[in-house]
């Protein structure tokens, strides 16, 4: 008999990342609608919706853990105990404690084998940060990252068991079968989406484009993607501001053409294959997982990337060019060749992933995990899940606030994808 899984997550119509790559996984890994697999929502006070729909085949909530309200984890293990295999997605931010400590009696009380699928691991974290992911490593019975790098990291950085840490890339959509957005005329397409914060680095891309005033005719680049809601909520559209204003100040605002929506998966592939490069500024120098650069190299569009984590490791097989951080002359003679070089977009995407990048194959690597480890686990004795003090190893009893962590400790990998 199949194995039920039961997610812990965000999940639609939240809009995050974190959100879209778990209804994705869950929705490939789910044989069948009514196969008894569910999800425990995880979902903050400051939550927007309108995000992507769920496809019809998804698993459905059955619980959702109000994250701003104490001792929520109670319930949640209790439900996620309803299956055969939990799979936990990590992020700094989404769970509620110091350092989202309160992850870890949700673990602790877990009869059911535990994967979790780390999104990012700091190389510089504080002692809370480590301390409460070498305890999630410690108590799971399976880690998954989805870099080398990230693993290299973990298990060089942390005191982690190496044996429990699995890679398994990213998943990606299929594109094969989609018609391209049209721009509206014959001018190179430049494309960076996602949601919209400081550290994305959309300001180098813009200076990159002042570079290309002699280029006829004249790149289109298309920044598609809300606000981030905690940017938003916190800062308001100050970002998305300043970046036109810079435009302007640049000589290219006619050459952006902003789409402020979350965008469904159709039409974003639709717009993914519809560009001639993705652009991928990103500041930040400790990203070890994007679904937006997954998607771009899987659909066989040339990147052109800064170097962060992820896109050194994946583009250096051939999918793309990376350049230096904050450097737009750079980034500008990087997109220069990939428009005008005959021939070179083929060269990058011939390397791509291609099917081994596809969600089915990412979940098939997930199901064999779970049924490794269902195989390796006696069963465990039923009994009560009862509330309790938090303990973070040298954490005093008791030091667990029940709201967010602050967003002052987020670190940049929560607004970037």
């Amino acid at each position: 008999m199949p194995a039920t899984y039961g997610f812990l997550s965000t999940y639609p119509p939240t809009q995050c990342g974190l959100a879209t790559f778990n209804a994705a996984l869950a929705t490939h890994l789910v044989a069948e609608p009514n196969s008894g697999s569910g999800v425990v929502r995880l979902l903050a006070s400051d939550n927007t919706s309108g995000g992507i729909a769920l496809d019809r085949s998804a698993p459905r909530v059955v619980h959702t853990w109000h994250t701003d309200r104490p001792g929520g984890w109670v319930a949640a293990a209790t439900a996620l105990n309803r299956f055969g295999v939990a799979i936990i997605q990590h992020e700094y931010g989404i769970y509620p404690g110091d350092a989202g400590a309160e992850i870890l009696p949700v673990l602790r009380a877990l009869r059911i084998p535990a994967i979790v699928v780390l999104h990012t691991v700091l190389t510089q974290p504080d002692q809370l940060q480590r301390t409460v992911l070498e305890e999630i490593a410690g108590t799971a019975d399976a880690v998954v990252t989805m870099t080398d790098t990230a693993r290299t990291r973990l298990v060089g950085r942390y005191d982690v068991d190496a044996r429990k840490v699995t890679v398994i890339p990213h998943g990606a959509g299929s594109h094969n079968a989609v018609t391209p957005e049209s721009t509206g005329n014959e001018r190179p397409h430049l494309l960076t989406w996602g949601l919209l914060g400081p550290g994305k680095g959309i300001e180098w891309a813009i200076r990159a484009l002042a570079f290309l005033d002699d280029i006829e005719p004249r790149p289109i680049y298309t920044v598609a993607g809300r606000t981030h809601p905690k940017v938003l909520e916190q800062q308001g559209d100050q970002y998305r501001d300043s970046l036109k204003a810079l435009a302007e100040e640049r000589g290219v605002a006619d050459c952006v053409r902003w789409s402020d929506v979350y965008l469904k998966p159709d039409d974003l592939s639709r717009l993914i294959c519809s560009a001639d490069a993705v652009v991928l500024p990103y500041d930040s120098t400790e990203q070890v997982t994007s679904g937006v650069l997954i998607e771009a190299v899987a659909a066989g569009i040339p990147v052109v990337a800064t170097e962060f984590p992820h896109a050194v490791e994946l583009l250096a097989d051939g999918p793309g060019l990376l350049v230096p951080h904050q450097d737009p002359e750079a980034m500008a003679m990087a997109i220069r060749r990939v428009l005008a070089e005959p021939g070179l977009p083929g060269r990058l995407t011939g390397l791509a992933g291609g099917p081994t990048l596809r969600w089915p194959a990412v979940a098939a690597r997930y199901q064999a995990l779970a049924a490794r480890l269902l195989a390796d686990r006696r069963p465990f004795a039923a009994g009560p899940i009862t509330s309790g003090p938090i303990t973070t190893g040298t954490m005093p009893a008791g030091n667990m606030p029940a709201g967010n962590m602050p967003a002052g400790n987020v670190p940049a990998r929560t607004i970037s994808a």
